[in-house]
């Protein structure tokens, strides 16, 4: 049985290899400055004094807010910026948590705005340490629909789970079939939260707040709680399903949460060297999807969804390919605009890669943010200023992707907010290449692409939505 499991295994790495990007050779560190000649920065603000300036990122996608969200990590902030002048962002509010001084953890990590009735809002999440305060407090609600003028930003509400203390590590807003719009939150137990955004911002009693759960089939409990890290959710046309596609200890699971209080698992993607599962984000149909895990010389992961998506199996275990930026190095979040990949690569900075030929990965652009020191990245303790010399988890952490113009948005641990544009790339609608229009990007006004149409409820919860 050794012997076999052996033999899978160098076959799946083989797989991988071949599929790769063979590039160019790889650059010495000192060297990874600028960027390819198709990408072009259009504006830099260093965002905090520190040695880390920020965590993920995130920008409006309606063309006359043109605002961006950036969470301050460690600085226990979230940054609110206008970059109608792409050359000159614009600072409109730096929001702290009250007594930072008190407080102790990574902070702000993640945020996501999304639109009810007419009004707009921005979640932020946080982790704080237990001993610290709030360490209940997975995030914080702000009603930010009176920008540009940072006097009408108000909290509206604040998220807390003390059943678990620790925070919101990653979250997803998302624009549920039924009309419902629902806020996905990890937390530091073997499954995702699902709140009912709706009642939140309509002042409904906290206890109605929390409506499902989706459980981590693949909970790796050596490393952790066995948790998710991150996921995605998205809608289907072809089954008429909501799907939630998750990252946790242990790897990765997808799942039917068209009823998200009874969510229905569908198959995993379980196997080597996959127990680290952080980031999973299919194709527009759903029949591909790429996905990352959080160690030093892992490519991202391409596979072929479809024989899991069709019944034909519950686990998926070999990748059709694999794309790296620097074998040396490591890549984080990213962003899928098929063909397109945009990809917060740490050290790497903006990469971008093409999924034409999936087996195929093509890198077509990229532009150095960091100007670090190779493997002086995050790790350590607060005490030490998070400082470490092993890691290389510092650089661009977040990107996003406004689809109506296709201005991209970076965040860099290390240098702040950056803002780009690529050649040829003018914006994004799935139904140009053949695929729903469907995206980490929410339709809040129509809802999802080819999801029977819904009347929702006067508090946006959709309780009691009609289909017409």
């Amino acid at each position: 049985m050794r012997g076999a499991f052996v033999l899978l295994a160098l076959l799946a790495l083989a797989t991988a290899a071949r599929a790769q990007d063979p590039g160019v050779s790889v650059r010495p560190f000192d060297q990874k400055q600028g960027g390819s000649p198709n990408v072009h920065m259009l504006g830099h603000v260093v965002t905090h004094p520190g040695a880390w300036k920020a965590a993920d990122i995130e920008i409006e996608q309606d063309p006359g807010r043109p605002y961006v969200y950036v969470s301050g990590f460690v600085n226990f902030d979230t940054q609110i910026y206008d970059i109608r002048d792409p050359a000159h962002p614009k600072k409109l509010l730096d929001w702290t948590i009250e007594n930072p001084e008190l407080h102790r953890g990574i902070g702000a990590m993640d945020g996501k705005y999304f639109k009810i009735n007419g009004r707009y809002y921005y979640a932020q999440s946080f982790q704080f340490m237990q001993g610290s305060p709030d360490a209940d407090l997975g995030a914080v609600i702000f009603d930010v629909t009176g920008l540009p003028d940072p006097s009408t930003v108000k909290v509206v509400a604040r998220i807390r789970y003390p059943q678990s203390p620790g925070g919101f590590h990653n979250t997803f807003a998302y624009k549920h079939s039924d009309g419902r719009v629902l806020y996905f939150a990890t937390v530091n137990q073997p499954k995702a939260l699902v709140y009912d955004l709706g009642k939140i911002v309509s002042g409904a009693d906290s206890s109605t707040w929390l409506i499902g759960e989706v459980p981590n089939p693949t909970p790796f409990r050596q490393i952790g709680a066995g948790g998710y890290h991150d996921f995605y959710v998205g809608y289907d046309p072809a089954t008429h399903q909501d799907k939630f596609y998750g990252a946790g200890l242990g790897g990765y699971s997808v799942w039917d949460v068209t009823h998200p209080e009874a969510p229905k698992q569908l198959f995993t993607i379980t196997g080597l060297g996959l127990d680290i599962a952080h980031t999973f984000t299919p194709s527009p149909d759903g029949h591909y999807a790429v996905t990352e895990t959080e160690y030093q010389y892992t490519p991202l992961r391409i596979w072929d969804l479809s024989p899991a998506q069709q019944g034909k199996t519950q686990n998926l275990d070999l990748p059709i390919s694999a794309w790296t930026a620097d074998w040396r190095d490591l890549s984080h979040n990213h962003e899928v605009r098929w063909p397109y990949v945009f990809v917060s690569a740490y050290e790497d900075g903006l990469q971008v890669f093409d999924l034409t030929d999936p087996k195929h990965p093509k890198t077509v652009g990229h532009y150095f943010t960091c100007g670090c020191e190779h493997e002086h990245g995050f790790g350590g303790t607060p005490d030490n200023g998070w400082q470490s010399t092993t890691s290389v988890e510092q650089g661009a952490f977040g990107v996003d992707v406004r689809n109506s113009d296709g201005l991209v948005v970076l965040s860099d641990m290390r240098s702040g907010l950056w803002v780009f544009r690529v050649d040829g790339f003018k914006g994004w609608n799935g139904h140009d290449h053949g695929m729903p229009n469907i995206s980490s990007v929410q339709d809040y006004d129509h809802g999802p692409d080819g999801a029977p149409k819904t009347t929702a409820s006067a508090t946006g919860t959709g309780a009691g939505a009609s289909r017409r």
